[in-house]
């Protein structure tokens, strides 16, 4: 009998934020796109087409897209050996099961303003956010990421192409099943909302890299190593014009501790050199899994 795994901090924390990642999508989806028919591709897109072109009373845009989702979700487990995480199965469960509460809370007749460019706004920056927490935990909320994963294990498909071609075609189909103003925030929507994950990612994952020229180095690296808990490395230098020897210490920090850092050198160490750098793909222990 395997014994009972007790979860850590961090995998509470990560339980969190991909609920909170999930929510955001959630409340992105049904709140500003479906009112809208901003159709920006995956499974919501598809949900407010179908909805369109199948007039039936009870399957509205929530209904499709939990049975869109779960009927990926049910070939995930058919076709990819459970291969896809229990992460994207929770979030994918999670994800149908929000937004089809939603509309029984909150019934919907119309979008929640009358500016279409704020409702806009709200359904691509909100869905974009919740992606961008996902992503970086390795979830997702499943529907077209499965058939990605489908799609890359059984036939030879430039996978990301496909998708985008995808969700390209889905938010132009806006423009005949809709109108061409839906169809156009869709097009329009779908881009910003690609942009924006990358830029949520990155955000996410960006650290200062140091690299400090000193005289002091115990100084410098005593304050990173005891103080803010980092390491750092030093290697030997040679100025070019001075032809003076000095020490070079290379670190990575959160923006937080860089603050610290800076202040903590312009007391101490005034004369220090430093070069500070962003960085969002740092691997290695206590950063990314390479």
């Amino acid at each position: 009998m395997s014994k009972f795994i007790r979860p850590t901090k961090k995998d509470l924390q990560e339980f969190l934020l991909m609920t909170l990642g999930i929510t955001l999508v959630s409340v992105g989806v049904y709140f500003f796109k479906f009112p809208n028919h901003f159709s920006m591709g995956g499974v919501s897109g598809l949900a407010i087409v179908l909805a369109q072109l199948i007039p039936v009373a009870w399957l509205t845009p929530a209904v499709y897209n939990g049975v869109i989702n779960l009927l990926f979700l049910f070939l995930g487990f058919l076709l990819l050996d459970r291969g896809f995480g229990f992460r994207t199965v929770y979030c994918s469960i999670l994800y149908s099961v929000e937004v089809q509460v939603f509309e029984w809370l909150f019934p919907m007749s119309g979008p929640l303003t009358d500016e279409l460019i704020l409702e806009l706004f709200f359904a691509v920056i909100l869905p974009a956010l919740g992606a961008g927490i996902l992503f970086n935990l390795d979830a997702s909320s499943g529907g077209t990421d499965i058939a990605a994963m489908i799609l890359k294990k059984f036939t030879g498909l430039d996978v990301g192409k496909a998708l985008l071609c995808s969700d390209m075609l889905i938010a132009a189909s806006a423009l005949v099943v809709f109108d061409v103003t839906s169809g156009l925030c869709s097009l329009l929507g779908l881009v910003l909302k690609s942009v924006l994950v990358d830029s949520v990612i990155e955000s996410l994952n960006r650290h200062k890299a140091f690299i400090i020229i000193t005289y002091q180095p115990d100084l410098v690296t005593r304050f990173i190593t005891e103080s803010m808990g980092r390491g750092a490395t030093i290697w030997s230098g040679l100025g070019a014009y001075t032809h003076e020897n000095h020490q070079v210490v290379l670190t990575v920090l959160t923006r937080h501790q860089a603050i610290l850092l800076r202040r903590y050198l312009k007391e101490h160490d005034p004369h220090a050199f430093m070069v500070i750098t962003n960085s969002s793909e740092i691997f290695g222990k206590g950063f990314l899994r390479a």
